[in-house]
């Protein structure tokens, strides 16, 4: 039985190594600093979740972890480095002999989740591709935005429906695209796509380290919610 469950853990860390590292899943070598690991868990929260594999080199290999004192470090880094505290799901699996420990960070419920930087100062981070960055300030408005303000049917003024013009059009824009297109400040700006982004019209992603605005993925390129 332990041979044949040694044999499902195998295969199952090795079919999500063939994936590599990506938008929601990071491998690591070891864990020796729990402010460290908590930018993951940072990053991973505030976007739409993802794992971690411990015990595996950035290049798939595995080599294996003690996975008590891995545990323990992950979960410091989950309650006492994050604001606010998070809950991860650890979960240990046997491969060729070893321990690769796989981490769950589920989506948080509040946002945004931060973790010290290296001056120990409370970060956003966020998960593009294969890298935790710092969370844009428009991001952080906009999960702000969320926590308080419900989405609701409102009637797009002249210079939100500029935006979902060029949108539907060209599929993406910058603040500093929109603001000089429709003419008005970056406060307006920021404030239209703030108000879209609360009713699910808007998204905001990175782009080749850019930070830019797309229609949302539950909206027609009209801005209307689709089936």
């Amino acid at each position: 039985m332990n041979d044949f469950k040694e044999i499902k853990s195998k295969h199952y860390i090795q079919n999500l190594i063939e994936d590599g590292e990506h938008e929601h899943q990071d491998f690591k070598f070891k864990i020796s600093d729990a402010r460290k690991i908590a930018r993951s868990i940072s990053a991973f929260a505030n976007n739409s979740g993802g794992h971690l594999l411990i015990g595996v080199k950035d290049n798939g290999k595995v080599v294996g972890v003690e996975s008590d004192e891995e545990i323990y470090m992950i979960e410091q880094a989950a309650s006492m480095y994050c604001q606010p505290e998070q809950e991860v799901k650890c979960q240990s699996y046997r491969v060729e002999g070893k321990s690769v420990l796989k981490v769950d960070v589920m989506p948080a419920n509040v946002l945004p989740v931060k973790a010290p930087d290296d001056d120990g100062r409370w970060k956003a981070y966020y998960r593009v591709a294969d890298e935790n960055i710092l969370a844009s300030p428009l991001h952080i408005k906009v999960w702000k935005a969320m926590q308080m303000e419900s989405p609701s049917l409102i009637s797009f003024e002249e210079k939100e429906q500029i935006l979902i013009q060029y949108l539907q059009e060209n599929g993406e824009i910058t603040i500093e695209e929109y603001k000089k297109l429709a003419h008005i400040s970056k406060q307006t700006a920021e404030e239209s796509i703030i108000k879209l982004c609360v009713m699910k019209t808007l998204e905001v992603r990175y782009v080749s380290g850019h930070c830019i605005v797309v229609l949302g993925s539950d909206y027609d390129e009209n801005g209307t919610l689709t089936e």
